[in-house]
């Protein structure tokens, strides 16, 4: 069961809430459609629910708020426009990696795509998926984690007849296993048809809650959709002879020429355009709708009558309810109002209707907005007599991380083609110049297998690195995959954990493979002659490894904290170009200056216990890289993105934990 209790949106400056005090329950085993036009407040009654904007009230899916649910994804399926994924990302492909991030079988994926008609096509993209397609892959996404609850935003928007009839099928079925289904729709015949139950809303408040028959009975009525070029002179000429004949018709002027004719038949339409000579393009029997998501303006005036009121318990609430005669077949032969009141959300009979003279007036009064199943509109303003007890607050939570990290990492990464192409662009750019390196003869052979001329500040292989490592998080922030419509992912230290450990051990594989390469293409194009290996090859490996994940690390890091890819190559690219000039000017030796030399030796000296003599050469090679200018600046960008990305993210637990007033515990 799904209960939303007082939800009420922070309205911004100047502007009224979006969705003012509202309370509606979507109970199991039931499709409820949220109905109102556009602009109404749906979408935004949908976020407060899934604690996605802030605001007040509270929701509870099965007796729990959303935020106390430990995997969220096995509780509520959610569908908030578009699949949030790369476009060059296969549908299986999104699919496997959310699975990593429900923490369900990766075997779902191909389930879920069965059972939305996807299954042949889970190996295509999705920037190639249809809006048809696209709308059942964002449903299979909903259903990965086998929810009990389903919450759709407007879910047939763009579809066939034929489809949308296919989506409400599968929605009445995920009903009849006793889940909850709560879906917005601007259609008031197709939540008639498809829906259990329907809540109309409007101005973001409650209007009514209904049955699907009561709803068809009190809202929907057969009519008479007529076009013609002539739509003024037609709709005069009726209303005239329905006066002539004593007979009960409305007629509804619309945009377009045309015309909706209330208490008439396709024949009786006909056959009075003939006789006065006016040509119809369009005469069709139709169900129009007279609640407020598709208002109508009659052709003739509305004359306001006299208004009645309604008195709570103990004077709480006044509603009054001007009435109209407005013909409407369905409004006649009624004679009092009765009303239901909730400002609480927790329900309440109302008093008496008495004439609105018999009660003062109380203050400004809300704009009047129908609310009752019969079309009568209704106003509320509220009088108490103390300050009630407010509901309780919405913050904008910050999005869950991925419940198996590294395996959803390596999906990500692997799961277009973007990291193997940087890899292959890289080696074959190292390749080139490792063999126009040697040709040239000047080089050292380890700079050599690296391809690093001294022209280029970095290697092609650390450059690769580093984009790759600004792609593992610039890529999320662009496509969020996480959770529907928060915008951003999580920033928790094991996503990140993850995305060091992928990232780094993409960097070693690119920087092993580039030196292979190189050794192989020198010896296939100089002959076999053998290679000397110098005698600190260890540390030197040590140090190009070090190279590459440090590059790596750092585009990873500096996308992560200004949230856009370029920001990470930028970082990268600023290490050899502007911190190592700097790092060189300090640590330049000069008349003054005094070598490191024995550090390793007085290192062993102060720690207890000592470590081995063969440590030494280790340390001397840890001392001798960081010592390298390009190696000092990359470890001083390294350390300040480190800080920066620790402090932004404790800055913003902080400034959450102080808005939500959540204190230590």
């Amino acid at each position: 069961m799904l209960q939303a209790i007082g939800l009420t949106s922070a309205p911004r400056r100047g502007l009224p809430a979006a969705v003012d005090d509202l309370t509606l329950e979507a109970r199991p085993g039931r499709v409820t459609a949220l109905l109102g036009a556009p602009g109404s407040g749906k979408t935004t009654a949908l976020r407060l629910m899934l604690e996605l904007d802030p605001g007040r009230g509270i929701t509870y899916f099965r007796g729990r708020p959303l935020h106390r649910i430990p995997h969220p994804a096995r509780e509520v399926g959610v569908l908030l426009g578009d699949v949030p994924g790369h476009p060059a990302r296969t549908a299986r492909g999104q699919l496997r990696m959310l699975c990593a991030a429900a923490g369900v079988s990766v075997a779902r994926a191909d389930e879920v795509l069965d059972a939305v008609g996807l299954a042949g096509l889970g190996d295509r993209r999705i920037g190639a998926l249809s809006p048809g397609m696209d709308r059942r892959l964002a449903l299979a996404s909903a259903l990965l984690g086998d929810p009990h609850a389903l919450v759709l935003d407007d879910p047939a928007e763009g579809l066939s007849p034929r489809e949308a009839g296919w989506l409400h099928e599968l929605l009445r079925a995920h009903a009849a296993r006793g889940g909850t289904v709560l879906y917005t729709t601007t259609d008031s015949r197709e939540a008639a048809r498809n829906a259990h139950r329907v809540i109309v809303i409007n101005g973001g408040r409650l209007v009514s809650d209904q049955g699907a028959d009561d709803f068809s009975r009190t809202r929907l009525r057969p009519r008479v959709a007529v076009r013609t070029p002539h739509a003024a002179r037609l709709a005069a000429v009726v209303s005239r002879e329905a006066r002539v004949a004593r007979r009960s018709v409305e007629v509804v002027t619309e945009a377009g020429g045309r015309l909706s004719v209330y208490g008439s038949t396709c024949a009786e339409i006909g056959d009075t355009a003939f006789r006065y000579g006016l040509p119809v393009h369009q005469l069709a029997d139709e169900i129009g709708g007279t609640d407020p998501t598709a208002p109508m303006e009659p052709a003739g005036a509305v004359k306001p009558a006299a208004s009645v009121e309604c008195v709570g318990e103990a004077g709480q609430e006044r509603l009054t309810a001007p009435t109209h005669s407005t013909g409407h077949a369905d409004l006649a032969g009624h004679e009092g109002l009765m009303a239901r009141a909730n400002p609480t959300g927790r329900g309440g009979a109302m008093g008496p209707v008495r004439p609105a003279a018999a009660v003062p007036p109380a203050g400004p009064a809300v704009p009047a907005v129908p609310v009752d199943g019969e079309g009568v509109g209704l106003s509320r303003s509220v009088v108490r007599s103390s300050s009630p007890k407010l509901p309780p607050p919405i913050r904008r939570r910050p999005a869950r991380g991925p419940l198996h990290p590294l395996r959803y990492e390596l999906r990500r990464m692997f799961g277009v083609r973007t990291a193997p192409l940087i890899m292959a662009v890289a080696m074959v750019l190292s390749v080139g110049l490792s063999v126009l390196l040697a040709r040239i003869g000047h080089t050292p052979l380890p700079k050599t297998l690296a391809a690093w001329p001294s022209l280029l500040p970095l290697p092609p292989a650390a450059v690769g690195a580093g984009i790759l490592g600004a792609l593992s998080f610039g890529d999320e922030f662009r496509y969020p995959a996480l959770a529907a419509g928060r915008g951003t992912i999580s920033r928790r230290p094991g996503l990140l954990l993850a995305k060091l450990a992928v990232s780094a051990g993409v960097a070693v594989v690119l920087a092993l493979a580039v030196v292979l390469a190189s050794a192989g293409a020198l010896r296939v194009v100089y002959g076999p002659d053998p290679i000397d290996v110098p005698p600190n090859s260890v540390s030197l490996c040590v140090g190009w490894a070090g190279l590459t994940v440090g590059c790596a690390w750092a585009g990873l890091l500096a996308a992560g904290l200004f949230r856009v890819t370029t920001a990470g190559v930028a970082a990268v690219l600023a290490v050899p170009v502007l911190v190592a000039p700097l790092v060189r000017k300090v640590l330049s030796t000069g008349p003054g200056s005094r070598p490191a030399v024995g550090l390793p030796g007085r290192l062993r000296e102060l720690m207890w216990p000592s470590w081995p003599h063969e440590t030494d050469r280790w340390v001397a090679a840890a001392v001798q890289l960081v010592a390298h200018p390009v190696g000092a600046a990359l470890s001083l960008s390294l350390s300040v993105l480190v800080c920066a990305y620790l402090f932004t993210g404790l800055h913003g637990r902080v400034r959450w934990r102080s808005q939500s007033g959540v204190g230590p515990s």
